[in-house]
């Protein structure tokens, strides 16, 4: 099972619209996955489901466990503040160690508003991916001013489609 994350917990987000893009790439190539929208998260999960408090929220156990029983993971990563959303990290951080990511695999998709596409973002990630003993697909896309490649809640840049659905392809072998 491929589990994408949508790595922010804002409403209505741009990364929201990625990952449902990346959705239907993996559909299009056969391939079921589900979407984990940060912004759903329990709102008291930081004090109720981490360190103590491990297993005891009810709404967040469910995301624990799917987490823990994919096998392949896909991150939308928006850069904020030059790294990934600090949600991203508190739930990584809410996840069963190291079971959840040893020995699986995950690609990551950089996005921002600025230039960079959220290059930072993704190799913050990549070096808690490789601590956590977790391949991570060597091909990122980037995806640079995504404001001005939105159109009525669409990606409008075929450019940024053609890198998403190469990715995805080289993901599913990968």
């Amino acid at each position: 099972m491929i589990t994408i994350i949508c790595s922010t917990n804002r409403n209505n987000s741009v990364s929201s619209i990625i990952a449902g893009e990346y959705k239907s790439n993996l559909k299009s190539f056969g391939i079921e996955s589900t979407i984990i929208d940060l912004k759903d998260l329990p709102e008291d999960f930081i004090s109720s489901a981490l360190y103590e408090n491990t297993g005891k929220n009810e709404s967040f156990n469910p995301l624990r466990q799917q987490m823990k029983d994919s096998e392949k993971f896909v991150f939308i990563i928006p850069e904020y503040n030059g790294s990934f959303p600090g949600v991203l990290k508190t739930f990584i951080d809410g996840l069963e160690f190291p079971d959840t990511f040893r020995g699986k695999k995950c690609a990551l998709v950089g996005i921002s508003s600025g230039i960079q596409g959220g290059v930072l973002a993704m190799s913050h990630l990549t070096d808690i991916m490789n601590y956590c003993g977790t391949s991570v697909l060597a091909l990122k896309p980037k995806l640079p001013g995504i404001d001005r490649h939105l159109e009525n809640g669409k990606l409008t840049n075929e450019k940024f489609h053609e890198l998403l659905r190469d990715q995805a392809e080289k993901f599913i072998e990968f």
